[in-house]
């Protein structure tokens, strides 16, 4: 972000509870300007979360989009939620809410800034400067008085947001595991990314993919993938029949509806590629993969990163998740020159895939003092067993 020294005004407060009343273009410049910028901090995703009924009030997601003015400037904002339960967040405070309830106090409702459902870190704080960046988060610890909430959580920070809130909030890290591609010379093919792993690494991948993909020794699976406009609405709906059926598998129903992946289809297509599985031409499987290679306003390189989201299937192949989830997608990324594909929240298994533990941070203001300071405690010893935990993870790297 540019330098605050020459800020001088003092930008105006407003909230918002409808993303329609917020200028798409000048919330998608500002988080064009970010150093971490990520497409599901679009105007078009935050907006389809709500207009297709997906993170609404009735689902728990009660919306505030806190924004501060310089004149008709918009020189800050985020997506803020008043939440009365912590489902669909990844950052996981289930204990916190049960202590405080045994302790007669309400943990809910509390204040969330972060974008439902989507454990993908970038920035979350969009400011024009460092100045903005600090009264957008006093003007969340406000409204979060206001409505007498708990606590306020900024979930998958960028480093820009954790350095603001460095000094008044809480650190908390979490695993990833994330594919970054070869740095001076990227890998020219997928074998020449099995051929940086160890052998037994490398046998067992080969092993996995020829369980699905051979047709005389295993399943004989064909796999196609379409971007953008060239998904079409058939194969839309054939996705949307995997994805609720992996929930629906699992006791739950889904959390985004049919409607919001017609809105990221309609509004936001350039972000989207789709891989589906097919044995002599009927689909049996899918996956959808979010993508970025947009240039960001303060980067000096541009970073192109795709972002692993949803899947499904209507057969069951052994293996077949590896194939469509990372094999499919770490090959597509290699042919395009991708720097990095993101596996998302929890999953050590992916290591096995040569998908490396990374540390994601988010930040946590208690309002309870005696509560603050037990959290605190609590943080100090998680982050320190985090830490543990991955330095084992680094001595059973999969790469030679």
């Amino acid at each position: 972000m540019k330098s605050s020294a020459n800020y001088v005004t003092h930008p105006i407060t407003r909230i918002y509870a409808d993303w329609a009343d917020i200028d798409r273009a000048a919330w998608n410049a500002l988080l064009a300007a970010q150093l971490e910028p990520t497409p599901f901090m679009r105007w078009e995703y935050l907006s389809a979360m709500q207009t297709s009924g997906s993170a609404t009030v009735e689902t728990g997601w009660d919306v505030r989009i806190v924004t501060l003015w310089d004149k008709q400037i918009l020189v800050a904002a985020c997506p803020l939620y008043l939440k009365p339960h912590s489902y669909g967040e990844y950052v996981f405070d289930f204990a916190w809410a049960k202590a405080y309830a045994e302790h007669g106090l309400d943990y809910y409702p509390k204040a969330v800034v972060a974008v439902p459902f989507t454990p993908v870190p970038g920035t979350r704080l969009l400011a024009q400067d460092d100045a903005s960046q600090a009264l957008l988060v006093l003007a969340c610890k406000v409204l979060m008085e206001e409505k007498n909430a708990s606590s306020l959580h900024l979930l998958f920070t960028s480093k820009a947001d954790q350095a603001v809130c460095a000094s008044t909030m809480m650190s908390r890290d979490t695993t990833q595991f994330h594919w970054i591609n070869r740095e001076g010379k990227p890998y020219s093919d997928f074998d020449d990314f099995l051929s940086t792993l160890k052998q037994d690494k490398r046998k067992k991948i080969k092993q996995e993919r020829r369980k699905v993909l051979d047709a005389e020794l295993g399943a004989g699976i064909t796999f196609r993938h379409s971007q953008g406009t060239n998904i079409t609405p058939s194969d839309w709906d054939f996705f949307y029949a995997c994805y609720e059926r992996t929930y629906l598998e699992h006791g739950n129903a889904p959390y985004l509806s049919r409607a919001f992946f017609q809105s990221m289809a309609s509004d936001m297509p350039e972000n989207w590629l789709l891989f589906i599985g097919e044995i002599e031409g009927q689909r049996i499987a899918s996956s959808l993969i979010a993508i970025q290679d947009e240039k960001s306003t303060n980067n000096a390189v541009a970073s192109k990163v795709a972002y692993g989201r949803y899947w499904g299937a209507v057969a069951r192949v052994d293996c077949l998740h590896f194939e469509a989830c990372y094999y499919q997608p770490l090959e597509w990324c290699i042919a395009n020159g991708y720097d990095r594909f993101e596996g998302g929240a929890q999953g050590e298994h992916k290591m096995a895939r040569a998908l490396l533990p990374v540390t994601s941070t988010s930040m946590h203001h208690i309002q309870h003092p005696q509560f603050a300071k037990a959290i605190e405690r609590f943080l100090e010893r998680e982050r320190a067993g985090v830490a543990g935990y991955q330095l084992s993870l680094a001595q059973r790297t999969p790469l030679k």
